[in-house]
């Protein structure tokens, strides 16, 4: 059939916007089939290879700012609190429950932990603000009270089956309430000197140099057990295993990317009135130029270290994990195979609610103080990085790093968006876009799935 010239001017936009969507799926094509190759997770690469873009866009426009050793280290430290809660938060969106309440409780269970060790234990027992052992005492506090609250709160929606939404909406008023009903909204400091190394505050906030690279090293070492262990175990039990290229390649690209941050790290030197106050501390003779001292990694980033491993242990090595999963797979399904449902649902809130005792002991030493404001606005952040770190809202969908890698990439929008000069309500306006595009990716992939 004849085109007419009006098909044909059509025609020719559609045949210059297909001269550029094509390499573009060829390269999305590609990256799949290296991926599903590799056997990793493509949601989990897509992440990664975001967040590098970001960084380098945010590297370029704010003059290269944005990726100084220094920026880094407090991207690094201001993700821990989020990416700590969102560890929790994936099984609790899993489960098919939502929680939002999260800011709340790391707020109150803040506070009271800088009132256990900055009032009540110096006025009860006349003893410094740097006691013995004091903040061993106001972490166990913090995190008794945090756990205390996870189990009011998922007792509720377990067993009373009030929906999640309207327990967690209600406990975000109620502790946010009892913060400034404990003592008027007075800002309460100082911490204690060692409960302050939580905080990532330096010098005393981060393990230098040296013990940075050992710790790469170590984690090295895991990255191959690890993956060498999973190559055997599948081979044993007559799985398909990855290519030996494909093994020694995420061998190789895990370990550069460790010791690449390592690197990072310890390329931020002490400042220089902290490594003159060191060089006195130490009686080290400073040289004319300044004594150039490695921070190395941050407290805070080791804790977040230990409680990923730790979650995903709980996660995909335990029952508990596994119900979890089969909860939000197929609850009927569930309750038939034996699983206490209730339980299980209440052991969730209850995790939930110590990890945010972690996290809001993290802020309070980063800030030296427990301050009425911690932990506001934090829901949406936890929620956003489970969501695009891959959890699912329709349940039984989730990972433990994604969730972590997401809060990495929520904190570096922030902060370049402060680095560039955005202001407050827009830096909103961009995390709920990305939240809203993270659900409809959700969406759009449960469709297909279906």
């Amino acid at each position: 059939m004849t085109q007419v010239p009006g098909d044909a001017q059509a025609a020719a936009p559609r045949r210059g916007l297909a001269r550029w969507i094509q390499p573009v799926g060829a390269v999305v094509r590609g990256v799949q089939l290296g991926a599903r190759t590799m056997e990793v997770d493509i949601r989990l690469t897509g992440m990664i290879l975001a967040l590098i873009a970001i960084w380098v866009g945010f590297g370029f426009a704010s003059d290269g700012l944005f990726l100084t050793p220094r920026n880094l280290y407090d991207v690094s430290v201001q993700s821990v609190p989020v990416a700590i809660m969102a560890t929790g938060m994936v099984l609790v969106i899993v489960s098919r429950n939502i929680d939002l309440s999260v800011g709340s409780i790391m707020g109150f269970t803040a506070y009271m932990m800088a009132m256990t060790q900055a009032q009540w234990i110096p006025q009860t027992l006349g003893l410094g603000y740097n006691g013995a052992y004091i903040w061993i005492v106001a972490l166990i506090v913090g995190i008794l009270l945090g756990a205390l609250i996870g189990a009011i709160q998922g007792g509720l929606i377990a067993y009373l089956e009030i929906p999640s939404f309207v327990v967690t909406l209600g406990g975000l008023l109620i502790w946010r309430g009892l913060i400034f009903k404990v003592q008027q909204g007075q800002t309460i400091a100082p911490m204690d000197n060692t409960f302050a190394i939580l905080g990532g505050n330096l010098p005393q906030g981060s393990i230098g140099g040296l013990l940075t690279w050992v710790v790469g090293i170590i984690i090295c070492v895991g990255i191959i057990y690890a993956l060498i262990a999973s190559r055997r175990k599948r081979r044993e039990y007559g799985f398909p295993v990855r290519p030996q290229w494909a093994l020694v390649v995420l061998m190789a690209g895990g370990c550069a990317t460790v010791l690449g941050a390592m690197w990072a790290y310890n390329s931020y030197p002490l400042p220089p009135l902290l490594a003159t106050k060191y060089a006195v501390a130490h009686a080290i003779t400073e040289p004319p130029g300044g004594l150039i001292i490695p921070v190395g990694l941050a407290a805070p980033v080791l804790l977040l270290g230990a409680v990923t491993l730790g979650m995903m242990f709980l996660a995909t090595r335990r029952p508990f994990g596994r119900y979890v999963f089969s909860i939000g797979g197929n609850p009927e399904a569930a309750i038939l195979a034996g699983i206490n449902t209730r339980r299980t649902i209440l052991g969730t809130y209850v995790l939930l609610g110590i990890l945010c005792a972690i996290a809001g002991a993290v802020q309070a030493a980063r800030l030296d103080a427990g301050v009425t404001s911690t932990g506001t606005g934090y829901e949406l952040l936890v929620i956003a990085a489970a969501v695009i770190g891959g959890t699912s809202f329709a349940g039984g969908i989730g990972t433990i790093p994604g969730a972590v890698l997401g809060a990495v990439v929520m904190q570096s929008l922030k902060s370049g968006m402060v680095t560039i000069g955005v202001d407050s309500p827009m830096q909103d306006v961009a995390v709920g876009t990305v939240l809203i595009l993270a659900v409809a990716l959700d969406a759009v992939i449960q469709r297909r799935a279906k």
